[in-house]
């Protein structure tokens, strides 16, 4: 098992820098590819991010593309966001997401939350105008 806490959201206004971390413990040796998912109240849960883990291969919503930077330290058991210029768009509860290697890895793949393993409880981030 697998246990993902997410922290550091918070309130900011827009235009500005936040930065998230998930830190994860149980069975912290597997080689799990990770991701990052928002979901605002009422909508469904989106991609943002995510990082595979032995190239290290990023991806990124189109949405977050130039603004948002996944990275992980695998040292600390640690993924993180860091998010740039934000926008009250992207205001939503952040998830962290976990995928196991065992899993196939298809194209298309890190956007989709249903190939995902493990789940984090979420962090708010609130954007203000």
């Amino acid at each position: 098992q697998v246990h993902l806490v997410e922290s550091g959201g918070g309130l900011v206004q827009a235009g500005g820098s936040l930065a998230l971390s998930c830190v994860a413990s149980g069975d912290t040796f597997r080689k799990y590819a990770l991701g990052w998912f928002r979901q605002a109240p009422g909508k469904e849960r989106e991609f943002v991010a995510a990082i595979s883990w032995y190239i290290t291969r990023t991806y990124y919503a189109d949405s977050v593309k130039g603004r948002f930077t996944i990275s992980r330290d695998n040292a600390k058991n640690t993924v993180y966001l860091h998010m740039n210029d934000l926008k009250p768009e992207d205001t939503a509860v952040y998830s962290c997401a976990a995928k196991s290697p065992s899993g196939s890895f298809v194209l298309g793949w890190e956007s989709n939350d249903g190939t995902y393993d493990y789940w984090g409880q979420g962090t708010q981030v609130t954007v203000s105008s």
